[in-house]
């Protein structure tokens, strides 16, 4: 099943150094994926940063960054090479369980409802319940 998706930041945490102004030391952010049939899930995500291992050599001044570049560093520690800063299937997982909990709703059927019961057809309220997943 393919998804579509949508990463946003929805904010920033910054700090200064001796050698650094205004370096990013926290993110806030919104992953948001939709399948073919349209369903959305979403996950919330706050992704630190160390000052200690920024690079000096290559810092991006905070005045120029763009939002591509900060997710990019969010996206790189998630899903990236590291296993104890990567839970992108832990991500997925939240987002495939909301996804199925709008698609596949369980209707509960009174049994005057049945279609072979001599009521069926009748105006009887019903409770919606999510399917579990």
């Amino acid at each position: 099943m393919g998804y579509t998706f949508d990463w946003k930041l929805t904010a920033l945490r910054k700090q200064q150094s001796v050698n650094i102004d205004d370096a990013v030391v926290g993110t806030q952010w919104k992953l948001t994926a939709t399948d073919e049939d349209g369903f959305s899930g979403e996950f919330t995500g706050a992704t630190p940063f160390s000052i200690s291992t920024i690079n000096t050599s290559s810092f991006t001044p905070y005045s120029e960054l763009t939002e591509a570049q900060v997710l990019g560093w969010i996206k790189n520690h998630v899903s990236g090479s590291n296993p104890s800063t990567n839970y992108m299937a832990h991500i997925n997982g939240v987002i495939e369980k909301e996804i199925a909990s709008k698609k596949w709703v369980k209707v509960e059927v009174a049994e005057v409802d049945l279609p072979w019961s001599p009521t069926s057809g009748s105006v009887t309220p019903y409770i919606a319940e999510t399917a579990p997943v």
